[in-house]
């Protein structure tokens, strides 16, 4: 038993070593949801896109910027544009570092697209002051988009939860949504690994809230962050995560929607 003590009182400073160099952006969603709907990147007409009866739109993820090459490699997607894409949604890791730099990268290459380009926080974005070069330059971390028949709700889990305030407010916004509903965030809901907030959200009580939520009420859930593509299909809704777009070759998954529902294509950039 003594023995056992004397170990456990050696690893104490190692575990202290390990807790105070952890990164210091845990558990800021509540902070972050005081900012939620407010837009600095996206002009007016961005917020509101008009995509008509039958369109189509591109999700990748993690494009990781952190030069200019990088977001070249990024504003290179203009070239697999259809005239059916209205939109783009990036589900997180959009910069490196989170600098006010690489996100000003990222603002000059989606700027110069003929499309919206609706970012989602991911956890590489909150490594600058805790999130604070995000609000500056794109604006909120947590946003509902609307147009005629489809809302897209982009949410913030970059530390690998929700926070019940975001959830709260969810839940009532999608009272009021439209009938192609879709959702986008940064972590996975479903992966297991050791340590598993690096990977997926945390709280299974969470996880069980959001699912219920969303049961037969959304179309699709587009996450990133693995660096893999994955599916899941629970309670009426598709979980598709995307592979890594920086590194994967430009994979993008495009989804096209209409009157007989959606369906997925996907393919690569050429860089």
């Amino acid at each position: 038993m003594v023995a056992l003590f004397r170990r456990a009182v050696r690893a104490v400073p190692v575990l202290l070593f390990l807790a105070c160099n952890m990164p210091s952006y845990y558990n800021d969603y509540d902070s972050r949801f005081d900012w939620r709907n407010e837009f600095v990147f996206l002009e007016p007409a961005g917020r509101f896109p008009s995509p008509g009866g039958d369109y189509s739109f591109i999700v990748i993820s993690d494009t990781h910027i952190s030069s200019q090459e990088g977001a070249q490699k990024f504003a290179k997607i203009e070239n697999i544009l259809q005239a059916t894409d209205k939109f783009i949604v990036i589900t997180g890791d959009i910069t490196d570092q989170g600098t006010r730099e690489e996100l000003r990268l990222f603002v000059n290459a989606a700027s110069s697209l003929p499309v919206p380009c609706y970012p989602v926080m991911g956890n590489h974005d909150v490594y600058a002051e805790r999130g604070k070069p995000w609000r500056e330059i794109i604006g909120s971390s947590m946003y509902r988009i609307d147009s005629p028949g489809t809302t897209l709700f982009v949410l913030d889990n970059a530390n690998a939860a929700m926070g019940n305030e975001q959830l709260l407010w969810l839940e009532k916004e999608l009272k009021t949504a439209e009938q192609n509903t879709f959702v986008f965030a940064h972590e996975n809901l479903f992966v297991r690994s050791s340590p598993p907030d690096f990977e997926q959200i945390t709280d299974i009580r969470e996880r069980a809230r959001l699912m219920s939520m969303l049961k037969n009420r959304c179309a699709a859930v587009f996450t990133g962050h693995l660096h893999k593509r994955m599916f899941q299909e629970a309670g009426g809704v598709s979980y598709i995560t995307l592979e890594n777009y920086s590194e994967d070759k430009g994979v993008f998954c495009r989804v096209y929607v209409s009157n007989g529902g959606v369906r997925l294509e996907f393919g690569r950039v050429p860089f």
